[in-house]
């Protein structure tokens, strides 16, 4: 599988990988690249790309005549009725053989269905895009998930290290009477607490993984971790952008609205050709070119080549056809539903930017408010085992300051990360392709 030797070169290149032989690391721009290959929703939109193009490719089939090799052989033996109603007793064969062509061509429907599958090959090219487009998303965003986790277990793993070496001095002071137990049981229980919330995020860490394993279509016994140790925030949006500006952009190039307004030129070509095509007619053409041989009883006579040519002109008047008034008004309503579609589409697109936009400029400011929290939680701290040492802290104090330091990485790396998912969104928000270098 191509995936998997890209990502066991990156292993190489990245150096030792856990002991566990399924285990990969695997970093964005390789997440991202594999999105766009092996996701099966994109694999299955470009599929559906190619069935509208077969489909538009057979209705153009329409207007091509057919080609009919033939053969006969006619005997007749007994009575018969001669045109001028006198009944004969005839015995007479035919043999014809030769080529045909014939044509039935719905001139209207043919047009129109034409014109109708090449809008539906549109619509589903610009879904195709939306669907890559919303897979590599989607795959950006579980990569930083599963950062975040890992990020989250460093913090826990060193919070757990430094609670037990902690535990083993006061259980040594406990030991030698110089510290009161209860302080001991306080620090093990913090440090047991420690422990639970590392195997929840573990856990999570996992499960992160199993998802973007999935949406990008990998071996599911194979365990990815994350290259990057820790969320370092993006800088994908342009703060100064106005929301009109972002609202513009996005009316201009998702290709939602593009594949919604090509569903409303096909819904419009349909209405048209129910209105309007049945009042085209319908060409038939035949020609046939051959030998004839036959005459009455075994005789062969006059044989030879027969030609045969003809052009007919319908009109289909009821269900199907002309006043077909059920017919008009479904192909009306399709168009209306359309239309509304649109316009829903529309409404929910420019609620996808607001939202992405605002949020966005929040988490900048959260990120920088996370990150200061945790210059002065570790500053307590620092501080707060200085006045231990002094024998001025106490033991409670210093459980505090370290749930408090904990408390502040963890909220730096959530803060991090959502900067980094929503900055993804903004962009899949205004229709700005994601670059997968």
């Amino acid at each position: 599988m191509v995936c998997l030797a890209v990502m066991h070169g990156l292993a190489i290149a990245q150096g030792p990988t856990p002991s566990t032989a399924n285990v990969f690391p695997i970093d964005l721009p390789t997440t991202l690249q594999l999105a766009g290959a092996q996701n099966l929703d994109v694999r299955l939109a470009r599929t559906a790309v190619e069935e509208a193009r077969a489909n538009y490719v057979s209705a153009l089939e329409k207007f091509l005549p057919t080609v009919t090799p033939s053969a006969s052989y006619l005997r007749h033996s007994g009575r018969v009725q001669a045109v001028d109603g006198t009944i004969l007793d005839v015995t007479k064969r035919s043999e014809t053989s030769g080529v045909g062509l014939s044509a039935q061509i719905p001139v209207g429907e043919a047009i129109f269905a034409a014109l109708q599958s090449r809008q539906l090959l549109a619509a589903a090219d610009a879904g195709a895009t939306s669907r890559e487009r919303d897979s590599t998303v989607l795959a950006a965003q579980q990569y930083f998930d599963l950062v975040r986790a890992r990020a989250t277990v460093d913090v826990l793993e060193e919070g757990k290290r430094v609670s037990q070496n902690y535990l083993q001095q006061l259980q040594e002071a406990v030991r030698i009477g110089i510290a009161f137990k209860g302080d001991a049981l306080r620090v093990e229980t913090q440090t047991q607490r420690l422990e639970l919330d590392l195997a929840r995020t573990k856990q999570q860490q996992r499960l992160a993984a199993a998802r973007l394993v999935q949406t990008l279509h990998l071996d599911p016994l194979v365990e990815i971790v994350p290259a990057d140790t820790e969320p370092v925030p993006l800088a994908l949006s342009d703060l100064s952008a106005t929301p009109h500006a972002l609202l513009q952009s996005a009316l201009d190039n998702r290709p939602e609205l593009a594949q919604s307004e090509a569903l409303i030129a096909a819904a419009n070509q349909q209405r048209r050709g129910v209105l309007f095509g049945p009042w085209l007619p319908t060409i038939s053409l035949q020609t046939f070119r051959g030998d004839l041989h036959g005459g009455p009883g075994d005789i062969d006579m006059n044989a030879g080549v027969t030609r045969d040519r003809a052009v007919l002109l319908s009109w289909k008047i009821g269900p199907g056809g002309l006043f077909d008034w059920g017919r008009i008004r479904a192909s009306n309503s399709k168009l209306l539903i359309a239309q509304l579609s649109d316009e829903k589409l529309r409404d929910e697109i420019s609620r996808q930017v607001i939202e992405s936009h605002a949020r966005v400029q929040s988490l900048f400011e959260q990120v920088r408010l996370a990150k200061s929290s945790t210059k002065s939680a570790a500053e307590t701290l620092r501080m707060t085992r200085e006045r231990k040492e002094l024998g001025v802290g106490t033991v409670l104090e210093d459980i505090q300051a370290q749930q408090e330091l904990i408390r502040a990485r963890s909220d730096h790396v959530a803060s991090v990360t959502e900067l980094n998912q929503e900055q993804y969104a903004l962009l899949r928000a205004i229709g700005s392709a994601v670059r997968r270098e």
